[in-house]
C-alpha cells in the first residue's frame, strides 16, 4: 500500500499541515521540521499525488494544446503532427503532462478551455493557429493565463503571446523569385482565408505581383481550404483552366502534395511544364520528386519556441517582447525552371 501525507506526518513527527507545507514548498517551515519531513519521505518512498497536489495547490502541471480548427481539418495535415510532437517533448522536459483539445468548432474549444481553466487544469494553452476572428483571443485574456498562438495576432493582449514567421514576406520573396526567374503568369493555391496566416501569404503573392506590374487572370487564385480532399479539388480546378499558368505559388504542404498529384495524373511535368514553389516542410519536402523549391516552415522550432514563452510566463518571468519571430531560409531546388 502507497504511503501518504499521514504515514509522512507520524514517522517525521510533525502535523499533516507542515508535511503539506513542505511538499508545496512554503517557506514557514523550521529547517529541522524539513529534514525530518524530507528523511521520512526518502524512508517510506513516498510519490504525490498528481490529483492531491492539484486539489491543494494552485493545479495541474498541465498544458493544452488546441488547434482552433475543426478535427476533420487537420486530418492528414503534417504541420499539426510535427509540432504537436515538438510542443510533447518539450512539456516532458519540464515535467508537465499534455492535453491535447480536439473539437468541432472555435466555440467549443472555446467552451472547453473555459472549463479547464476554471478546474486548474492547465497553466498555459498554445494554439497552433491564429483564427483572423480574435474574439477567441478577448475572451481568454481576461482569465489571466498565458496563451501562446503559433501565428500572427493582430490585437493588443495582455497574456495572449505568439511566435510565427512572416509570412507576407515569404509570400513576396517566393513571388519575386518566380518572376525573377522570367515567370508572368503565376497562380496561387492558398488555404481558407479564415486564419492570419493564409491572409498573409495570399498578401504576399499579390503584393509581389501587383510590384511588378503583373496581372493576376481570373481563376489564377485558388482556394483549396484546409482539407486534403479540398486542396486537391483545387489543383483540379487550376490544370482544367483554358490557359495554364506557367508557375504556381502553393501557400501549404497539403497544397504542393495536391499540384504534385494532380500534374502527374495529367501528364504534367514539373518544371518543364509547370514551375512549383511554395511552403512546405522537413518530413515531406525530401518525399518530392523533383525537390521543392521554397520553404520549409520551421515546424520543430516553432513549437519549440512557442514553448520556451509559454513555460516562462507559466513561471512568472518578465518577457522583453510579446511576439516573438522565427526566421526561414529559401530553399532552391528542382521544381522550377524559365518559362519554356
Amino acid at each position: 500500500m502507497a504511503a501518504t501525507i499521514y504515514d509522512i506526518a507520524r514517522l517525521a513527527k510533525v502535523s499533516k499541515s507542515t508535511v503539506s507545507r513542505v511538499l508545496n514548498n512554503q517557506s514557514n517551515i523550521s529547517a529541522q521540521a524539513r529534514d525530518r519531513v524530507m528523511q521520512a519521505i526518502a524512508e517510506l518512498n513516498y510519490q504525490p499525488s498528481k490529483l492531491a497536489r492539484a486539489l491543494t495547490s494552485s493545479g495541474f502541471d498541465a498544458i493544452m494544446v488546441i488547434s482552433t480548427r475543426p478535427t476533420r481539418t487537420t486530418l492528414g495535415n503534417p504541420f499539426f503532427a510535427e509540432i504537436v510532437h515538438a510542443i510533447a517533448s518539450r512539456a516532458e522536459e519540464e515535467g508537465f503532462d499534455l492535453i491535447l483539445q480536439t473539437s468541432k468548432n472555435s466555440e467549443e474549444d472555446l467552451q472547453k478551455c473555459l472549463v479547464k481553466i476554471r478546474e486548474k487544469m492547465v497553466k498555459g494553452i498554445i494554439m497552433l493557429s491564429s483564427p483572423a476572428d480574435e474574439t477567441f483571443f478577448q475572451q481568454l485574456d481576461g482569465y489571466a493565463i498565458p496563451v501562446v498562438v503559433i501565428g500572427r495576432v493582430e490585437g493588443q493582449y495582455q497574456h495572449i503571446f505568439s511566435v510565427d514567421t512572416d509570412n507576407f514576406h515569404d509570400s513576396y520573396r517566393m513571388t519575386q523569385a518566380l518572376i525573377a526567374e522570367g515567370h508572368r503568369a503565376i497562380a496561387c493555391l492558398h488555404a481558407s482565408l479564415n486564419y492570419h496566416v493564409s491572409i498573409d501569404r495570399l498578401a504576399g503573392y499579390r503584393q509581389a505581383m501587383a510590384d511588378a506590374q503583373l496581372p493576376i487572370a481570373p481563376g489564377w487564385v485558388l482556394d483549396g481550404g484546409n482539407s486534403v480532399e479540398e486542396a486537391y479539388q483545387a489543383a483540379c480546378r487550376l490544370f482544367a483552366l483554358p490557359v495554364l499558368p506557367t508557375a504556381v505559388l502553393a501557400t501549404d504542404a497539403l497544397k504542393i502534395l495536391s499540384l504534385y498529384r494532380a500534374a502527374q495524373e495529367r501528364g504534367c511535368a514539373i518544371p518543364a511544364q509547370l514551375s512549383v514553389m511554395g511552403y512546405s516542410n522537413s518530413s515531406i519536402s525530401p518525399l518530392l520528386t523533383p525537390p521543392l523549391t521554397g520553404i520549409d516552415v520551421p515546424t520543430a522550432q516553432l513549437g519549440w519556441q512557442g514553448c520556451d514563452v509559454l513555460f516562462a510566463c507559466i513561471a512568472g518571468q518578465i518577457l522583453p517582447q510579446q511576439h516573438r519571430r522565427v526566421t526561414t531560409d529559401l530553399r532552391q531546388a528542382g521544381s522550377t525552371a524559365p518559362p519554356g
